[in-house]
């Protein structure tokens, strides 16, 4: 089996530019991609159990693996919700498959959504990991337009080695995941505040 285009771009590339960047002693501190996490859930849809059926088929054609069942852990009563009732789906990606959706989420998926500026680099957790969500599937090519029965939004969770969130961005960046420059869109908004006042 081949090895994915991104993992060896990791490690041709990344691993040398981020060793000197971040000024560590030999490639082996250098951070890297664990697992990619795709979640959704349907808590808020009315018919709940078709939902989460919904969910499992539409993650499974966007990431190639079989979706796991999430279910609820307690009962809320104001959202009719039971203990122990399916409550969304999941998919783990490691390996081969984590670099190929990951290849295709930055050359395919990404460049594909409407008025795409980039994703924010400010979703980390503290510890290097990161999260981005997405309102509708219809952003992914796996997903046929005319063959979607409701909008069902998604989380996608990048795992990584690093220790610090400034390391996790360095490597995500490195990797081409399409951040937003934030000091570029920090300098934008007064400026069109001010043209719509004028």
């Amino acid at each position: 089996m081949s090895t994915p285009v991104l993992q060896k771009h990791y490690k041709e590339k990344v691993v040398p530019a981020l060793t000197q960047k971040l000024g560590y002693g030999n490639p082996h501190q250098v951070p890297r991609l664990e697992k990619i996490v795709v979640t959704s859930c349907m808590g808020k849809a009315p018919d709940r159990k078709v939902a989460v059926d919904d969910a499992v088929a539409e993650i499974g054609k966007i990431t190639g693996q079989k979706p796991s069942i999430t279910f609820s852990k307690k009962a809320v009563a104001n959202f009719k919700l039971r203990e122990g009732e399916p409550l969304g789906a999941r998919v783990t990606l490691r390996g081969p498959r984590m670099w190929e959706f990951l290849h295709r989420f930055i050359n395919v998926t990404a460049p594909n959504i409407r008025d795409f500026r980039g994703i924010s680099p400010k979703n980390f957790d503290g510890k290097g990991n990161y999260a981005v969500g997405f309102p509708d599937q219809s952003i992914f090519p796996e997903i046929e337009l005319d063959q979607i029965k409701r909008t069902i939004g998604f989380d996608l969770i990048f795992v990584t080695s690093a220790k610090t969130d400034d390391e996790g961005r360095a490597l995500l960046t490195e990797l081409g995941l399409p951040f937003r420059d934030i000091k570029k869109a920090e300098e934008a908004a007064p400026a069109a505040a001010a043209t719509t006042e004028a």
